[in-house]
């Protein structure tokens, strides 16, 4: 699984128009679940992710996370992370999981979230056409790979 993490003050995905998710300060993620994962790569995202020290202390330190500042989640579904741009110029994305295998350990993520304590996690809408807005914090971006953890 890939997950690109940015610190926000707010998020928000609208779908047709209406607001499907949001969250305050705290995580927006984009996240890719990879043909071959399983739920342990999920359980490696489930375990750092809300406990990534990146938000500031009251020394301007990146000492505290997530769950520490009482931030909120929106996780947004994400395939074309495992774009493989090697061969010419059109993306491949053969690498993504199919919906099948995709969706529930998308949802299982989602409710690994909540689980650890996150007090709001919002989700778009799995394979639907999305705007996604937020307000960068830092700008903070981190990028994690389960394969990597």
């Amino acid at each position: 699984m890939k997950a690109v993490i940015q610190r926000v003050l707010s998020s928000q995905v609208e779908i047709d128009g209406k607001v499907a998710g949001s969250c305050g300060h705290g995580f927006m993620i984009l996240l890719c679940v990879v043909e071959g994962d399983t739920k342990d790569d999920a359980d490696k995202l489930i375990k750092k992710v809300p406990v990534l020290r990146i938000f500031e202390d009251e020394n301007g330190k990146m000492n505290k996370s997530c769950l520490d500042v009482g931030g909120e989640m929106l996780v947004i579904s994400q395939f074309t992370l495992a774009a493989d741009c090697k061969h010419g110029r059109r993306p491949s994305f053969i690498g993504a999981a199919p919906p099948s295998t995709a969706i529930p350990l998308y949802e299982y993520f989602c409710d690994g979230m909540r689980a650890a304590g996150v007090k709001k996690v919002d989700t778009g809408e799995f394979g639907a056409d999305m705007k996604v807005s937020l307000i960068n914090d830092g700008p903070v971006t981190i990028i994690l790979d389960s394969k990597e953890l």
